[in-house]
């Protein structure tokens, strides 16, 4: 399985590493630490070379509570270092969004990838990814970002969250969106509690039978609830959780901790290929 975006190609049949950029000032995980452009492509520069393939730039803070951001707000932010990006690195630019303005003006700009948490439910959203014609990668979501955290309830949490990205995925296809363009993220964290999130990243083969699977599990709360630590100690716990989500057929891993992700995977691979 490949991805193809603006003459470049993404091989999935190996994991690939997405590695966050939150331009913002209130990120859940780094505070805001790179919003500064030179800070910005400094970061870029030093996931690249720690073995990310994917840059995946945020213009909205998606952490539990998060103030809402305003078209111009996220327009500001994500173009001008989606362009940036583009020209000075080869890589592959994801930008998490679900405005359909923010993907068009990041696509006249060199990005490669539309990351929605909303799954495209937003007001012509799926018609602007049909037309952009770049591979999208929906996600499931209960709730709003605000509020999401507050009471999650499933009777079923895989099936639910299988049912809902089926129902999606039929209604990208009909928008025009090619199947071979399509990725699935279950979301972890995203109005989902502890119990719920390791029993979705336990069964992750069994979404990776249907389309690609991206997995974001990075510093989250499912990893402090298990270790007892803080967001600045939950590396070792974020990178162990991505070696279980490739093990378990996730084609791409979203991380903050780049370098100590694509070690443990390193590792993996060897032993698969031994």
């Amino acid at each position: 399985m490949k991805l193809y975006a603006n003459n470049k190609e993404l091989d999935l049949s190996q994991p690939q590493i997405m590695g966050i950029l939150n331009f913002t000032p209130d990120s859940f995980s780094d505070s805001g630490k790179f919003f500064r452009l030179d800070k910005a492509l400094l970061q870029v520069e030093k996931m690249l070379r720690a073995g990310a393939t994917i840059i995946d730039v945020g213009g909205e803070s998606t952490r539990p509570m998060a103030d809402e951001v305003t078209l111009e707000q996220e327009l500001d932010r994500v173009v001008p270092l989606v362009e940036a990006i583009r020209q000075r690195f080869d890589c592959w630019i994801s930008v998490d969004t679900s405005k359909p303005q923010v993907m068009l003006e990041s696509a006249k700009v060199g990005m490669d990838l539309i990351n929605d948490i909303r799954a495209l439910s937003e007001l012509n959203a799926l018609q602007t990814a049909a037309r952009l014609d770049l591979p999208v990668c929906i996600m499931h979501m209960q709730g709003e970002p605000r509020t999401m955290q507050m009471a999650p309830h499933y009777d079923d949490v895989v099936k639910e969250v299988l049912d809902f990205l089926q129902k999606r995925t039929a209604l990208c296809l009909q928008a025009g969106i090619r199947k071979e363009n399509i990725i699935w993220d279950t979301g972890l964290g995203f109005g989902k509690s502890v119990q719920h999130n390791y029993k979705l990243l336990q069964q992750t083969t069994l979404f990776a039978k249907h389309y690609p699977v991206l997995i974001g599990l990075s510093r989250k709360s499912m990893i402090g609830a298990v270790l007892d630590k803080p967001i600045e100690q939950r590396t070792i716990g974020s990178a162990a959780g991505a070696l279980i989500a490739v093990m378990n057929g996730a084609s791409i891993v979203r991380v903050h901790d780049v370098e100590e992700t694509s070690d443990v995977l390193k590792i993996w691979q060897a032993t698969q290929q031994a």
